[in-house]
């Protein structure tokens, strides 16, 4: 009897796999809906009596009983690529002629081409035709199993149809929302008064992220696939990627009915023609269309470049373009000081996604194309870049429009804004003070080159920076063993290291002191530098930016940072309150001078590519012989020593009749001391 009842719960599953398959994947009902629920409740019941019969590719365990706590990392066993994009016919006619190129042949390619889905890339492993993992795309190398929610796709089989199928297959694809699924999500979003999501994609992606499956599971989630990774070697493929698509659809899989077999550049042209035509009224959002060379022999005979097939390509849909109302622009400060100003609009729909703001880039670009506050704008959004305002609609510009100036004062902290030598940035002068740079300024103040506290991780910093307990550097040195030992995943003996690695830190060297205070461009080797030519904290703070010019590596651009820097009161206070919580350094070694050298105490600047040293060796050579090397040509520079391609260094050096010296000529200068 018990034989009887467990065939009958077999032959209850293929039967409802092949209705899943009708049903989501043919959009072919095969039964009513009241007949499909009795034989579910039939297999419900058998399974009740029999728990120890319920396995994993039963129709009941698509949802599994607990969250997940975390997911986990899966390494590919074939890498996931992403694919070249293009943007014309123009380059649909160049993919082709390179393709032609590498076959030395003539003849038309045939493409198959399909829908590129707006969605997330996967990778689903079956073992013996029963569904064993899914991978999240991640970074192409490692990605995040993802299994508990994919089961849960209705389209998907938790075992494959038919038969023949290899030991292992890994079938590639997108997880999407359909249009009609993310509407309705978000009115329900909305009318709890929930935040709802702002486009297809991102619903997709918040959940497929979801640690309970129960949650994927009433979103609907769709898939099709469009590749494979891993196939036991024993099986072969047929001999074309429509065939191999083809052979999966037979095993239950879910393909795009969209897809086509087209022939050479003028077949890809017609299929865009035709997508781009019934785009609007596709049930799900696409970005553009794939194209990959039909022939796998084909294949294996193009490769792949560093990160792409040169046997694919991705043809993107032109950018989605609307016309909405500016009606602020404000100031975001990042993490680096730099200022961007941001559109602030009156929302508006741009391929299928609600925009409130858009980036201007910069003043330069805010100028360049006349955009005015108040303006009727031209808002641009291309798949997942950030919106932009392309310009204004001047034959609806109001009388009332105003230009916008760049604040002179930082947003965040007060402090003086000061625009980038020959850059369009305008960046926050209060590095060691901003709010909006403390975590990168305290990140980099504790790092092993600056002042090497150990123990102080990101995480901390950003505790600490969150609770308010830390915003400056210095506020580090009236840290407690106390206080540490409160922050999550901290103990009293961890909490005691980081203070014993702060009050090793107080003991440092002048250079790695600048390097620490995160001036703009002042990298270790400059700080070096810095420290060893004016010898004291007090040297650097005061000198002026002709004084700076003349240290090695520091130009006009980078001595304007500098002197920026120390002239912002705040960042002073920082650094007072540092040494007064007792940081200090010996006085750094000067170096002994060779004064019989006829570059003794000589400003010399290199320029261009030379041919029989490394531009670090000539330098050390100056060096040795007394010289001090410069990055900027100045009315103090006595030599410039110019190798090949020499620019505007050798061109200022001209006007202001400094001495130039070929390579050869310096090397010939130098006599007895080149050794």
């Amino acid at each position: 009897m018990s034989d009887n009842l467990q065939t009958e719960l077999e032959l209850l599953k293929q039967k409802l796999a092949e209705l899943n398959h009708a049903y989501y994947v043919l959009d072919n009902p095969l039964v009513s809906d009241a007949q499909y629920d009795e034989l579910y409740k039939k297999l419900l019941e058998i399974e009740k009596q029999h728990p120890e019969w319920i396995t994993l590719n039963s129709p009941s365990q698509r949802v599994g009983d607990k969250p997940l706590s975390h997911f986990e990392s899966v390494t590919h066993a074939v890498p996931m690529f992403s694919l070249d994009n293009a943007f014309s016919q123009d380059d649909l006619v160049d993919f082709q002629r390179r393709i032609k190129d590498r076959l030395n042949t003539q003849e038309e390619v045939e493409f198959s081409a399909e829908p590129k889905m707006d969605g997330l890339a996967i990778n689903i492993r079956y073992v013996d035709g029963k569904l064993a993992q899914a991978t999240t795309r991640g970074d192409g190398l490692v990605g995040e199993d993802v299994t508990h929610n994919i089961r849960t796709l209705p389209s998907l089989p938790l075992h494959l149809l038919g038969k023949g199928w290899p030991h292992i297959l890994e079938v590639r694809g997108e997880v999407f929302m359909s249009k009609q699924v993310f509407h309705s999500l978000n009115e329900e979003f909305v009318s709890r008064n929930e935040k709802p999501f702002a486009n297809p994609r991102n619903a997709a992606a918040g959940t497929l992220r979801q640690l309970d499956p129960k949650i994927a599971a009433q979103r609907k989630l769709s898939l099709y696939l469009y590749g494979w990774g891993q196939i036991s070697e024993q099986w072969l493929l047929p001999s074309t990627y429509s065939a191999a698509i083809q052979t999966f659809k037979d095993w239950g899989l879910p393909v795009n009915p969209d897809s086509q077999v087209v022939l050479g550049a003028k077949g890809m042209s017609d299929y865009y023609d035709q997508l781009i035509e019934k785009r609007a009224d596709l049930p799900y959002e696409i970005d553009g269309i794939v194209y990959k060379v039909n022939r796998l022999d084909t294949h294996e005979k193009l490769g792949f470049t560093a990160k792409a097939p040169r046997w694919a390509i991705a043809r993107k849909f032109p950018a989605e373009e609307v016309w909405t109302r500016l009606l602020d622009v404000d100031i975001q400060v990042g993490r680096t000081g730099a200022l961007t100003p941001v559109a602030r609009l009156e929302p508006v729909s741009v391929g299928g996604v609600i925009v409130s703001n858009a980036t201007l880039h910069n003043l330069d670009e805010i100028e360049r194309k006349d955009v005015r506050i108040g303006d009727m704008v031209i808002v641009r959004r291309a798949g997942d870049v950030i919106p932009e305002v392309v310009g204004p609609v001047l034959a609806q510009r109001p009388d009332s429009v105003k230009k916008f100036m760049m604040p002179n004062a930082c947003p965040e902290c007060g402090s003086a804004v000061v625009k980038e030598q020959d850059k369009a940035v305008y960046r926050c002068t209060g590095g060691l003070f901003c709010p909006a740079q403390r975590k990168r300024a305290l990140q980099h103040f504790v790092s092993r080159k600056a002042m090497d506290i150990v123990g102080l991780g990101d995480k901390l910093i950003e505790q600490l920076g969150a609770l308010e307990i830390v915003k400056h550097p210095d506020d580090l040195y009236r840290l407690d063993v106390q206080t540490l030992a409160a922050m999550d995943r901290m103990a009293e003996k961890s909490a005691q290291k980081v203070i014993d690695a702060i009050n090793a830190s107080k003991q440092t060297t002048l250079a790695r002191f600048v390097f620490a205070l995160g001036i703009p461009e002042v990298g270790e080797v400059t700080a070096k530098n810095l420290a060893n030519h004016f010898l004291s904290l007090e040297a650097i703070i005061a000198a002026t930016k002709e004084a700076l010019v003349e240290v090695d590596d520091v130009g006009d651009i980078v001595a304007e940072h500098i002197v920026n820097f120390f002239n912002q009161p705040h960042n002073k206070e920082v650094i007072d309150g540092l040494l007064a919580a007792g940081v200090h350094w010996p006085t750094p070694q000067v170096k002994a001078i060779a004064e019989n050298s006829i570059f003794a105490n000589k400003v010399v600047v290199l320029t261009g590519s030379l041919q029989q040293l490394t531009r670090s060796d000539a330098k050390q050579k100056l060096e040795a012989l007394g010289a001090k090397v410069t990055g900027s040509v100045s009315a103090k520079t006595d030599f410039v020593i110019a190798g090949e391609k020499a620019g505007s260094k050798l061109t200022k050096a001209e006007q202001l009749g400094i001495s130039v010296l070929t390579e050869a000529e310096w090397i010939e200068m130098m006599g007895d001391n080149n050794g």
